[in-house]
């Protein structure tokens, strides 16, 4: 639905998010006004979460059939995690009145809602970004509407019933939550343009649509984490992490690892160890099959073919692989080019983001091979999202950082469970990931409540803070041109 434009815009979708407005506008100012309680507030939000808990059965197994990608039990643990990781950051959040003071310096800041908050809602993660929103905004006093994929429509429908009944058992306005039960492109362009903020999930397409909407926007784009193995790292370990990370949720998730970058020394254990955990080493020939089914001849990911959050063996089919051993849970592709300048190409497609259980292998033999082949991907897809390092040399960590474009940087950890929050990590739990002017987004951070907030700052009088020239300019006022 990213792609909309005003010409496919309905008189029936203007019609239809005026009233969707209209009634979350009214809700929203009510709320406002008659919730100023944190503690009630975030009672509200217990019981929303509670929800995602309670049915995550129920909501896993109508989003699996639904989307008909990823894996119920994949989606069953995330709802599980989730929820209760976005309560634990929600637990001593402040979200009304004044949150900060800083005396010495005469500042006050106060917060405030956002007003009512449009929400794109992903197809690949149809099931706990609902909560999520819903928790953040409704703890902010703003109003959220939800513009789902409509092949998740009914997911969708069964997540905001519940949270509406929630809203009315405590007396607060069941409008703060409201979605299109019947979406088109049209209705999401029309939400974007006149709700207050745009939270926008998915493709570059979506990102740029929710940016030229006119409205403030927070848009979060493609992912494509790559993730170094060096030779000093725990091998048994980072290949536990880098199948777990693979394998979740059929790599539906943004943060999935799309290629590793494993030292010369190591590269036939690593290898090893991930064929013993079902990864299936693609012949020459199945690779080829793969490469030609998956990617467009510019090299880019073929999104119409519906090889994301497919299954092995749906890959299989529709690769026309016959060879693949039964139990495959991966697939396993190597690239090697000559350069990683030709990482991109159509001859070397497979270092972007693919959305499916296809893991790339590339080799390296001094370290700064590894960050040029990290870059090389990131430069060709998911530019400020995300990358990885398996190793014991902080070191390296930090050179990594250092000298990728990237806005997180997991460290032995796998990816696609870390990077957004983990209960073994500091990052804050979300589903919606920032990537930076690098990817176009105008946050580098993972989207929480606080981006559901205005600030208002109270300015007093304070002792004068004003350095000397001699101070401030040092040397420089000695300096003639």
């Amino acid at each position: 639905m990213g792609g909309s434009t005003m010409s496919e815009i309905t008189e029936k979708d203007r019609e239809v998010i005026a009233g969707l407005m209209e009634r979350a506008r009214a809700a929203q100012k009510q709320f406002e006004e008659q919730f100023t309680d944190q503690e009630a507030l975030r009672e509200i939000v217990r019981h929303i979460g509670w929800m995602g808990v309670k049915y995550a059965e129920t909501i896993a197994e109508m989003a699996a059939r639904e989307s008909r990608m990823g894996k119920y039990e994949s989606k069953v643990a995330k709802m599980n995690s989730k929820m209760r990781g976005t309560m634990r950051d929600l637990l001593n959040a402040k979200t009304v009145g004044v949150v900060e003071e800083w005396p010495e310096k005469g500042l006050t800041r106060m917060v405030k809602p956002v007003g009512v908050v449009g929400a794109i809602i992903p197809c690949t993660n149809p099931e706990a970004t609902p909560f999520i929103k819903a928790m953040d905004a409704i703890i902010c006093r703003d109003a959220i509407i939800f513009s789902p994929h409509p092949r998740t429509a009914g997911t969708n429908k069964f997540c905001c019933d519940l949270m509406r009944k929630v809203l009315k058992k405590f007396g607060a306005p069941e409008d703060l939550v409201l979605s299109i039960d019947e979406p088109t492109m049209g209705a999401s362009a029309e939400l974007m343009a006149r709700c207050d903020l745009v939270v926008a999930t998915g493709g570059g397409g979506l990102v740029k649509a929710a940016y030229s909407s006119g409205t403030p926007a927070y848009g979060v784009g493609a992912g494509n984490a790559v993730v170094i193995v060096d030779e000093t790292a725990d091998l048994a370990d980072a290949c536990d992490k880098i199948y777990a990370s693979k394998v979740f949720d059929n790599a539906t998730s943004c943060s999935s690892d799309n290629s590793i970058v494993v030292q010369d020394a190591v590269y036939g254990e690593v290898l090893e160890r991930l064929q013993a955990k079902h990864g299936y080493l693609c012949t020459p020939e199945d690779q080829e099959k793969l490469r030609q089914m998956m990617f467009l001849p510019t090299g880019h990911y073929n999104g119409k073919m519906g090889f994301a959050g497919a299954s092995p063996e749906r890959i299989a089919e529709l690769a026309g692989i016959t060879d693949m051993p039964q139990g495959t849970e991966f697939f396993i592709v190597q690239e090697n080019p000559a350069s990683p300048d030709e990482i991109g190409s159509f001859a070397y497609p497979f270092g972007g983001e693919k959305l499916c259980v296809v893991l790339n292998m590339f080799r390296y033999g001094q370290f700064d091979e590894a960050v040029e082949i990290v870059n090389a991907c990131h430069r060709f897809s998911g530019l400020g999202h995300s990358c990885g390092i398996h190793t014991k040399r902080e070191d390296r960590v930090m050179e990594l950082a250092a000298r990728t474009y990237t806005s997180r940087v997991m460290v032995n950890q796998a990816t696609s469970l870390a990077n957004s929050g983990s209960f073994t990590n500091g990052m804050p739990f979300t589903l919606s990931l920032g990537c930076g002017t690098w990817g176009g987004n105008s946050a580098s951070e993972n989207i929480t409540y606080k981006q559901f907030l205005n600030n208002t700052w109270v300015a007093r009088p304070c002792a004068e803070d004003k350095p000397s020239d001699e101070e401030l300019f040092g040397a420089a006022m000695q300096c003639e041109l």
